[in-house]
């Protein structure tokens, strides 16, 4: 008898123990989840995100015949519901009758040719954030920028082989745009008496004497084109902050910088599916953006790499006086794009964007070379790292110039053809080309086309 009752008591012991083992693993799998039950597979249930994951699905899926897209945030009818944002050249309500007469938009700068990548990934790109999302300015670390984004833009800088950033500092921005403000205001004088002088080499990105002028600093102003500044003046007492933009915005040709002092560079274009990467940059002050790497224009994210302490704090103090840093759900959308982007080290990435750019310069090159009115820049092989090959750049813009004396406007003869005139970079004889495209009597001596539009807006 007492034999049978120490069997039974093991028994129910052993029974017990496997009871609990099974339960444990059971809530590990799904089993707590609010919305009742486990999806199958070791998958959670889905609460919370499940009407926000139906409504982004459903948007998704309104028809815009390849031709617009709808928004969750986008336009509405009369019952609140999304309709159709119809891209360029495409009106209806569906978006599927072409514009008669529809010109090219010579003049825009946004990259959606990556378009068609992240609708192929949109699985892995997807992020759904919660209402309780980050609430906080900063991190639990106290910090206002994500230690695992910035281990990601360091892990992109040394697969991709583009930048030096072991032993630097970096500092998130809104855009490279408020970097490039926020790296003038760091590098300037603090002596109100004699302003820095910024300058840039002609051609250059308008917003560098835009940004200056705008904000109208006693320690800063703006001082024109490098070279002709340089033929003017003596660097040995005046201070002076160069941009250098390499590959340049518009002609994409490696730039280095003219004076050799303080110098900010801009390395928005410095990507394998724009140019060849011979070797990684390793300047003191490196300015990129995620619009030109991604194609994530609307994102507003980019990103600083410092050399100095000194200029590090200084511009991390202007980012956080002026925004208390940057949004933490755009932080964790470039999280998201970023991984998908380094998969297989990039290569899947960075081929895609590369083959689409190298088309479309194949195509305009095409398509000039059979003008007897205008030419665009000539380009030359460099070896390119990261491709581990020679090849030629793929600029983001062609660099338009006529086959004749500049005496006429080149912004009239564009006009007549397909393409809408006037573009941001335009020169005027002796003046920037961050000055008003082409003023009368000025006459246009050449002319940008960008050409990370989406591919039906190329076609046209």
């Amino acid at each position: 008898m007492r034999k049978m009752k120490k069997y039974c008591y093991g028994f129910c012991v052993l029974s017990s123990i496997i009871i609990n083992i099974l339960f444990a693993i059971y809530l590990y799998l799904g089993g707590r989840g609010s919305g009742g039950g486990s999806t199958g597979g070791g998958e959670c249930a889905l609460s919370w995100s499940e009407k926000a994951a139906a409504e982004a699905e459903a948007v998704a899926a309104i028809s815009c015949s390849d031709h617009g897209r709808a928004y969750l945030d986008g336009s509405t009818n009369s019952e609140g519901r999304p309709v159709c944002e119809c891209y360029a050249c495409y009106v209806g309500s569906d978006c599927s009758q072409l514009s008669r007469g529809c010109a090219a938009d010579a003049n825009s700068g946004d990259p959606i040719f990556l378009e068609p990548f992240w609708m192929q990934h949109a699985t892995n790109s997807a992020i759904l954030v919660s209402g309780l999302h980050r609430m906080s300015y900063r991190y639990n670390d106290n910090l206002y920028m994500s230690v695992e984004l910035e281990n990601h833009i360091r892990k992109l800088h040394s697969i991709v082989g583009n930048a030096i950033t072991k032993d630097r500092y970096i500092v998130f921005g809104i855009g490279s745009s408020q970097l490039l403000n926020a790296a003038v205001y760091a590098l300037s004088s603090r002596n109100s008496s004699s302003p820095s002088n910024v300058l840039a080499s002609i051609p250059f990105y308008s917003m560098y004497k835009a940004q200056t002028v705008l904000f109208n600093s006693k320690n800063f102003r703006f001082g024109g084109d490098t070279k002709a500044w340089q033929l003017n003046n003596s660097t040995n007492n005046m201070d002076v902050v160069e941009f250098v933009t390499s590959p340049n915005n518009p002609d994409g040709e490696l730039k280095n910088s003219v004076l050799g002092g303080k110098t900010i560079y801009d390395h928005a274009y410095y990507w394998p599916h724009f140019t060849p990467i011979p070797a990684p940059s390793d300047h003191d002050l490196m300015i990129f953006t995620l619009s030109k790497l991604t194609g994530h224009a609307g994102a507003r994210f980019g990103w600083a790499v410092i050399k100095d302490k000194d200029v590090y704090e200084k511009i991390l103090t202007y980012i956080v006086v002026a925004d208390l840093g940057i949004s933490k759900d755009t932080q964790l959308r470039v999280l998201k794009l970023l991984k998908v982007a380094l998969e297989e080290d990039g290569k899947p990435f960075f081929k895609f964007a590369y083959n689409k750019m190298k088309d479309r310069w194949d195509t305009l090159t095409s398509i000039f070379s059979k003008s007897t009115r205008f030419s665009i820049q000539h380009i030359h092989p460099l070896h390119c790292n990261f491709f581990n090959q020679t090849r030629l750049p793929s600029p983001a813009y062609a660099w338009v110039m006529p086959r004749f004396s500049s005496s006429g406007h080149l912004a009239d003869l564009v006009q007549s053809s397909t393409l809408l005139a006037p573009p941001l970079f335009c020169s005027p004889p002796l003046q920037s080309f961050s000055e008003p495209p082409c003023p009368p009597p000025h006459h246009c001596r050449l002319i940008n086309i960008s050409k990370g539009e989406r591919e039906r807006a190329i076609d046209a």
